[in-house]
């Protein structure tokens, strides 16, 4: 049966055997506020409750006391309705109603939510501006009109916020806010009202028997629901709210104590980052996108991208806390670092649960479609996870599935969000990313944000060191230190530091190390980014090596650690930072660092010392002021995935530098050729070098006076060609891939023979290729080293070395060449090569030779071929959609049916080109050369042709094949007076020639 808000009412007072009250001077929320304080007193009694009846039109009547009364009297309002469900059943010798029970206890429940919200902000003066209470009477007089039946109670008991009892109470607390001009007003609302559930719950579980036989919902599933809202309360308190308050490495202040906001800028869907507009607030960007009401915007995943040190994860942790402390309930922040996943399952709901311990997310299966809950997902670091790394296939599917879970739980109301960071190259040569990306980068620190970066430093250390560092920086002094004394002694600040200090993990780095005295300004005068990035590391490490500190938990590490043998330290540093790597993961075990360190006798004897006096655990954790930490895997993991790679790089110059050091008593090199092998396959038999690590170890080599270009050229090439015709890998047993894989097997990395063949032939390719490059802008050196990946170019015949390669590489895996060697094509030298069919997706190759090369169906989607020449090659049916080909030479190219769809030519030469039957819808060719081109049958829909000189260019073709120019879909081809039509063949038999253009060549 249907009744109206104000009969139920009545009906209760009737049971009390009380009428409405004439008497209009009464303070009605005054007596709500009386009666709760004499029943919290006194318990529960007729006497107390029936002038609350006889005086009021709701319990909701409190909201237009003074909210600090309700809020800070810590009233219960829970026990009052029952007491009131109580007596009601006592006078009126009857069971309530459904309704009944829920137009009690949702009004209480909803009151205990608002003190629990609005108490949450101390800061707030809730009747500072309160003005009237009119607007909120006449809310409260609105509810009188509300009707309720069987159908909506049952709707408001399992799912409260989704109810018509929950948007009406939301219109009066709102008009509350209002008259006290309380900004966020919608905000706290919203998050009032799904607070309320859980207090419906209390109530219904403390009613007892009351409502025992009018709700269906048995005590048992109360609990269990209950034990839910108790477990993410525990999980926010011990895994999110500790967050901001971790040490930053080895100090003695948080996060919390130096971060900044930071700023970004938009990524369109191309992967072009915009920097034409000004960078925003990276916070308010993600708080929009979470609280945008457009189903569109709902269904968006945000993708945080940024380089290495840009501040990914300290945002991740500081917006996860934020998120709790200003949205939850309406928002419940779940922080999952991506490292720390083992195993990826079928699905992302799996995924996510496997890494969540806690019991809300284990206990049942249905704990995302409850829709009481709402999940923001943070899921920080996609470029580590646990993915083998060039299998692209699997990062692709993982993103598919982070798509498909977006638009699926907007679908079925849900509602979910997921923010995901990592660094840009983790999007590196994946063909199909979810639609509903919506990608930004973090932007560079401006001098205001470094401005209040050291306001926080200038807190924690208030030092004239501090201001003369600033001043040094030339970030401008706040008014509160500028009366500081300021160094006289003024230094010139290198190029080199300034951009440095805009990255910050580095501006601490800086900071830190002037603060203690170890910062080598002069080395940073000359310093290329590549070098000054190195020279920040290598006195970092410096500092941190030489660093004296005690630690009351494992003794005195003066002695035990920082006061033994530097270099040994040093290099089980980068013996750790390879298991790392190697592990393809965040973490290695100790027990690996170990075998690694066999041959190293200072290292071990350091260890085992170590070990001895502070024991395997409390070493591992002695070892985080070093920048290595323990983990719950029980492994050791790097504070920063930076100095993990800085130190690999290391490792890898140390033995790249031992392969050519010169021999004695007639040998041409200190390590032999077997050992140099072994070596490689033990290096880097693992799955890729990254371009970090071959950024950092050409940036340590070349200054290097141990660094001998040459010798290392031939010695690497000549093990390139031994392992391109299968010398290692065919080798009786125990052979160096089987070795290199029983080794990784035995620390539990799954990795085969071939893999680890495939890996070490494709990481020396990769150091020829950047010996190539560095070698070919050095006059004394080009002649020398040049490296053909495919063979050296032969008159008669195109050389096929490198596309074996390539299917070799991709039989573990489809796109592997390309994934992992890819982005280090850049200049190589591709003349005569044989490479048809072959993958190239997403590759690098500005500037790369592929003149007289063979490229029949190659697939270059995506890539990068920006003043690449293919002059006389055969790109015939090649795949070049979304390609950049911006000033590359290809004059006489056979692009016939090649796919160039969205692709950039812009200011390439195409003279004498075959374009016939090609593809080029919405290509864009401004100022492009086509002097002669044959594009007959050509599709030119939607294409940029302005500026371009089309001197002499075919475009002639019969009916139905003839080129096209226009269509609805794609649109007008697009030209302008700088474009060349002199001589151009076939326009009066082309298809949907633009009128204006016929107008413009006489041809209407």
């Amino acid at each position: 049966m249907t009744r109206r808000w104000s009969q139920i009412w009545e009906r209760l007072r009737q049971s009390f055997s009380v009428e409405e009250s004439l008497n209009t001077t009464i303070d009605t929320s005054k007596t709500f506020l009386d009666a709760a304080k004499t029943l919290q007193e006194n318990g529960a009694s007729l006497e107390v409750l029936k002038p609350l009846l006889q005086h009021s039109s709701s319990l909701l009547d409190v909201l237009c006391s003074p909210l600090a009364q309700v809020i800070g009297a810590g009233l219960p309002f829970v026990p009052m309705g029952i007491a009131l469900l109580k007596l009601y059943r006592q006078n009126s010798q009857e069971q309530p109603t459904l309704e009944d029970c829920v137009f009690i206890v949702s009004q209480i429940a909803y009151l205990e939510s608002v003190k629990e919200i609005l108490s949450s902000d101390i800061n707030v003066n809730w009747d500072a501006h309160f003005q009237s209470d009119a607007a909120v009477r006449q809310q409260l007089q609105k509810l009188n009109d509300i009707e309720l039946d069987y159908e909506a109670a049952t709707k408001t008991i399992n799912c409260f916020h989704q109810s018509q009892l929950a948007q009406a109470f939301n219109q009066v607390l709102l008009a509350r806010l209002a008259s006290a001009n309380i900004s966020e007003a919608e905000n706290l609302t919203e998050r009032v009202v799904w607070n309320t559930q859980r207090y419906l719950v209390k109530a219904w579980i403390e009613s007892g028997d009351v409502t025992k036989n009018v709700i269906e919902v048995s005590f048992g599933e109360w609990q269990k629901t209950q034990q839910k809202f108790q477990s993410i309360d525990e999980y926010l308190k011990s895994q999110i709210a500790t967050k901001p308050e971790e040490k930053v490495f080895n100090e003695d202040f948080s996060f919390k104590d130096i971060y900044v906001p930071l700023k970004a800028r938009n990524v369109d869907k191309n992967g072009k980052l915009d920097t034409k507009t000004e960078p925003f607030d990276l916070e308010t960007w993600a708080k929009t996108l979470i609280l945008a009401t457009s189903p569109n915007t709902q269904r968006q995943v945000m993708f945080i991208q940024g380089g290495p040190g840009r501040g990914k994860s300290v945002f991740c942790r500081m917006f996860a806390d934020w998120v709790r402390q200003n949205l939850h309930p309406l928002w419940t922040p779940i922080l999952i670092r991506l490292r720390d996943i083992d195993e990826f399952q079928p699905s992302l709901e799996e995924t996510l649960r496997s890494r969540i311990k806690a019991d809300f997310a284990q206990g049942e299966d249905g704990w995302l479609t409850d829709r009481n809950t709402r999940f923001l997902f943070i899921l920080d670091g996609f470029d580590e996870l646990r993915i083998e790394r060039g299998n692209n296939q699997s990062v692709e599917r993982f993103l598919r599935q982070v798509g498909t879970f977006q638009n699926d739980y907007q679908d079925n109301k849900a509602g979910h969000r997921v923010i995901i960071t990592g660094r840009q190259m983790a999007l590196h040569g994946i063909d199909r990313l979810p639609p509903n990306l919506e990608r930004v980068e973090i932007a560079e620190m401006e001098v205001e944000l470094q401005q209040q970066w050291f306001e926080k430093w200038y807190r924690i250390f208030p030092t004239n060191e501090t201001l003369n560092f600033m001043d040094f920086l030339q970030i401008p002094l706040d008014k509160t230190t500028a009366s500081q004394q300021v160094s006289q002694n003024k230094k010139s600040c290198p190029q080199q530091i300034k951009e440095l200090a805009k990255e910050p993990l580095l501006l601490y780095m800086l900071t830190a190390m002037h603060r203690d005295n170890t910062l080598d300004i002069n080395k940073f005068e000359q310093a290329t980014e590549t070098e000054a990035k190195i020279l920040v590391y290598e006195q970092a490490l410096n500092w941190v090596l030489t660093k004296q500190r005690t630690d009351n938990r494992h003794g005195n590490l003066n002695d035990v650690l920082t006061g033994q043998n530097k270099d040994a330290l040093r290099r089980i540093l980068a013996e750790a930072a390879v298991c790392v790597v190697q592990s393809g993961g965040e973490s290695a075990s100790m027990q690996m660092v170990k075998v690694r360190l066999q041959q190293d006798d200072e290292a071990k004897e350091l260890i085992a010392k170590a070990e001895k006096e502070l024991g395997e655990e409390a070493l591992k954790t002695a070892l985080g002021a070093f920048y290595l930490k323990s983990n719950d895997h029980g492994g050791v993991e790097f504070f920063h995935k930076s100095i993990r790679e800085f130190l690999c790089a290391e490792r890898i110059k140390q033995s790249l530098e031992e392969w050519t050091e010169p021999g004695r008593r007639g040998r041409t090199f200190n390590v032999d050729e077997q050992t140099m092998d072994w070596e490689i396959y033990d290096l880097l038999g693992y799955g890729g070098l990254t371009r970090e690590i071959v950024e950092y170890l050409m940036g340590l080599l070349i200054p290097s006076d141990e660094f001998r270009p040459v010798e290392l050229f031939k010695r690497l090439e000549n093990f390139y060609v031994r392992w391109f015709g299968g010398e290692f890998i065919d080798a009786p047993p125990e052979n160096f891939p089987q070795k290199k894989m029983r080794l990784l097997q035995e620390q539990g990395i799954k990795q085969g023979q071939r893999q680890v063949d495939i890996y070490a032939g494709l990481n020396v390719m990769i150091l020829l290729l950047e010996l190539h490059r560095y070698a070919q802008g050095r006059d004394e050196l080009k002649q020398q080293i040049i490296f053909y990946p495919s063979g050296e170019p032969q008159e008669d015949t195109r050389t096929t070395q490198l596309l074996r390669i390539i299917n070799y590489s991709e039989a573990i895996q489809l796109g592997n060449f390309t994934n992992l060697v890819g982005q280090f094509l850049r200049g190589s030298d591709l003349r005569g090569s044989d490479l048809r069919g072959a993958d190239l997706r997403g590759a690098d190759l500005r500037g790369a030779d592929f003149s007289h090369t063979d490229l029949r169906s190659a697939d270059l989607r995506g890539s990068d071929l920006r003043g690449a020449d293919f002059s006389h090659a055969d790109l015939s049916r090649a795949d070049l959609r979304g390609a950049d080909l911006s000033y590359a030479d290809l004059s006489g190219a056979d692009l016939s049916r090649a796919d160039l769809r969205g692709s950039d030519l812009r200011g390439a030469y195409l003279s004498r080109a075959d374009l016939s039957h090609a593809d080029l819808r919405g290509a864009d060719l401004s100022g492009v050369n086509l002097i002669s081109a044959d594009l007959s049958h050509a599709d030119l829909r939607g294409s940029d042709l302005r500026g371009a000189n089309l001197r002499g260019a075919d475009l002639r073709g019969a009916y139905p094949s003839d080129a096209n120019l226009s269509d609805k879909i794609f649109g007008d081809i697009r030209w302008d007076k700088n474009t060349n039509w002199k001589n151009v063949q076939g326009l009066d038999t082309a298809r949907n020639v633009p009128e204006a253009l016929k107008q413009q060549l006489g041809l209407s």
